[in-house]
């Protein structure tokens, strides 16, 4: 793949050194649209990959992507009730990504007798070869009956070559989801906080997929990572840590560190307001925004464990999009939210400037607010 990534760089005359000069308004997505096409070059080939499968009770992973979500007995019953089989736990990371006011459930199932390991708090969990991590997108007041409607349920597959990607989106009977993955949209009319939004949601492509899922030209899980999942859960037999049930579920092996540098829940204001912003910041913009990301050569680092030196959130650093009208140009102006960038391109639906690019087409209210304050509050 690097030899590829590189006859691309020349192929279109494009040095890096002039990429990091690119204000993101003018930036055309050559690099990242390659970077997600690499991957989903590398990460999606499913019916070519050699894999054994795993024979378990129920849960049926192959060395081919099911055509149907059903094919993988995930769930028992009746499919849109998305309880799961036995051999898969629900989980809840602390902080969610914002996705047009989507709710989530979320699943993951481990190979009998194999157990993910522990690298970092801010690194996803490595989960073994055979594992599947499931999340279904769904609006409980659809609007006009106000009855709840599943839109899609994503699925990562880890492969001997690494994770690979399924998406599924569910027929207007719910009653079943069908591969697809070229993407699309499907318009939604639903109430949130009383109000009623009407949009056209976007269920993503393969290459859309691999732009927020890369890590250095690889398919990566984003929430599971120990400092996302460090929290309780109720279960049917009770509250426990998550981390601490994956354990005892012998999904996890037992290796935890005694203390684990967690995120909070940004919706949460009995948190620090700085707490909150860099939790927000974390899951909603680290997944671009680190090392090795598809937006790496943004000199920002959205991280929760990079984001305690504000400076990689932009404080009092040039922006590649002014806020129009204002002079200065930070990408944060501290105690001034409305001529910060930042804030703008959160604030905005415009596609080239809004962020993020992928997974919204209305502002997130509450998380605007959030980091007005925030900004607000923070020392010139």
């Amino acid at each position: 793949m690097i030899p590829i990534f590189i006859i691309y760089l020349k192929s279109t005359k494009v040095k890096m050194k002039e990429l990091l000069k690119i204000g993101f308004a003018k930036l055309n997505y050559m690099l990242i649209l390659t970077v997600s096409t690499l991957i989903a070059i590398a990460s999606c080939s499913s019916n070519e990959d050699n894999f054994t499968e795993v024979p378990d009770a129920s849960v049926s992973i192959t060395n081919t992507i099911h055509p149907k979500l059903s094919d993988y007995n995930f769930f028992k019953g009746d499919q849109k009730l998305q309880i799961p089989v036995d051999e898969i736990l629900p989980y809840e990371p602390i902080s969610s990504l914002f996705t047009d006011y989507a709710k989530k459930k979320r699943f993951v199932y481990i190979p009998k007798n194999k157990k993910a390991n522990y690298t970092a708090d801010d690194q996803p969990l490595n989960l073994p070869i055979g594992s599947a991590l499931i999340k279904t997108f769904y609006y409980n007041q659809v609007l006009p009956s106000n009855t709840a409607r599943i839109i899609e349920t994503r699925v990562m597959i880890r492969r001997d070559t690494g994770w690979v990607f399924a998406e599924y989106v569910w027929n207007e009977q719910q009653t079943e989801a069908y591969l697809q993955m070229g993407g699309s949209t499907t318009a939604v009319s639903f109430q949130h906080n009383g109000a009623i939004q009407a949009i056209n949601y976007e269920i993503p492509s393969e290459g859309n997929c691999a732009t927020c899922h890369n890590s250095n030209l690889q398919a990566k899980p984003i929430g599971i990572k120990p400092q996302s999942l460090n929290r309780s859960y109720l279960y049917a037999e009770g509250s426990i840590n998550q981390l601490t049930k994956w354990v005892e579920k012998g999904f996890l092996e037992n290796s935890l560190p005694s203390t684990i540098n967690s995120v909070v829940n940004y919706s949460d204001a009995s948190q620090n307001i700085n707490l909150r912003a860099r939790s927000y910041f974390d899951i909603n913009c680290a997944h671009c925004h680190h090392d090795g990301g598809s937006a790496e050569y943004v000199n920002l680092r959205f991280g929760f464990s990079d984001s305690s030196n504000f400076e990689n959130l932009g404080v009092n650093q040039a922006a590649g999009i002014p806020v129009p009208g204002v002079s200065h140009g930070l990408i944060v102006a501290p105690q001034n939210a409305l001529e910060s960038s930042l804030y703008y391109m959160m604030n905005t639906n415009n596609p080239t400037i809004k962020m993020p690019r992928l997974g919204r087409t209305i502002v997130d209210q509450e998380g605007v607010a959030l980091v007005e304050a925030w900004i607000n509050s923070l020392d010139n």
